[in-house]
């Protein structure tokens, strides 16, 4: 059996506002606790109107303090945007208050556009290789046996999972040169992900962290009673998602029957592209996409995401998800 895990992106829905949004984060965290899901991961992005969870580290606060058990985390932290000191004080913050359960995912990209990343004000100039300097700073000043000068107060000492995210080869290779566990955005950005797997686990480097590879991949879930509810679900996304690469980032809208039929030949290609790591239906459906993604993939966790308007609908569809736990091939 392989670990499930929560990705939520504290969605704000249309006639909704972020405290609501808060609110139900930490109803579908304590409820992903009791069903038995390994970690529950928080995603930054800045100026999306439609996503609430842009202070990652203060959210990630509120998460931990309103559970016991479940681990908590950054799905990922968006490092170009900051400087790795404050991450690790950040982080070493949180470490501290919730010992043992706090998870440090890095990424890339900015998480934003380039108006919104420029706002962030941090050196825009950027070259390939200042995310793998950042990373490699950040884990220093985790260590016990620092080299900088300059101490993370809390953080040093501290034992802080460190993973690196990505949708391309680039983070796998890192991850592997690094011996860091790597997980994959499948669930927006399919294209890649079987090359890069095998690029991670081909290139891979034992580290004090990790003995083995360790591949955990996004995966979106519409689950419900029937096939028929769960397809109207997921059209709540689908909106989402073309309105996203269109240029028009807005609330999660409702669901609207049929949506994959009314949009054109483009939108319907992102679609079936982003729709290739998801299971949507029942319970029997949802289970035979889940094992069929896990057998092709190998993967040792799966972080399951799903962008439902309804809060209820979406406990639901988690609930069932938490059933169906798949065994790895």
């Amino acid at each position: 059996m392989i670990p499930f895990s929560v990705l939520d992106l504290s969605p704000i829905a249309q006639g909704s506002d972020a405290a609501q949004s808060f609110r139900n984060t930490l109803d579908l965290a304590q409820h992903a606790e009791r069903w038995g899901f390994q970690r529950y991961w928080l995603a930054e992005h800045h100026g999306m109107p439609g996503i609430a969870s842009a202070a990652t580290a203060v959210l990630i606060g509120h998460v931990a303090g309103g559970t016991g058990t479940i681990r908590v985390g950054a799905g990922g932290i968006m490092l170009p945007n900051h400087s790795p000191l404050v991450i690790a004080e950040q982080f070493g913050t949180l470490e501290s208050l919730y010992p043992g359960r706090i998870d440090l995912g890095l990424g890339r990209a900015p998480g934003s556009d380039p108006v919104t990343a420029r706002a962030l004000r941090r050196n825009l100039a950027s070259d390939a290789d200042e995310f793998p300097r950042d990373v490699v700073e950040l884990m220093d000043y985790f260590s016990p046996n620092s080299k900088s000068p300059v101490h993370a107060v809390p953080g040093q000492g501290l034992h802080v999972p460190i993973w690196i995210l990505g949708s391309s080869l680039f983070g796998a290779q890192l991850a592997a040169t690094l011996g860091l566990p790597y997980a994959f955005a499948s669930h927006f950005a399919p294209q890649q992900m079987m090359q890069a797997i095998e690029l991670y686990r081909a290139s891979f480097r034992p580290s004090a962290q990790l003995a083995k590879p360790y591949v955990m991949l996004g995966f979106n879930v519409f689950a419900a009673d029937t096939d028929e509810q769960a397809a109207l679900l997921a059209t709540s996304m689908q909106q989402a998602f073309v309105n996203l690469r269109s240029g028009r980032p807005a609330r999660l809208p409702p669901p609207l029957p049929d949506y994959p039929k009314l949009v054109g030949p483009a939108e319907r290609a992102l679609l079936d592209s982003v729709l290739s790591c998801a299971a949507i239906g029942a319970p029997a459906t949802v289970r035979t996409s889940l094992q069929a993604f896990v057998d092709r993939t190998g993967a040792d966790e799966l972080m399951i995401t799903s962008q439902i308007f309804d809060h209820a609908a979406r406990l639901r569809s988690y609930e069932i998800t938490s059933g169906l736990f798949p065994t790895a091939a």
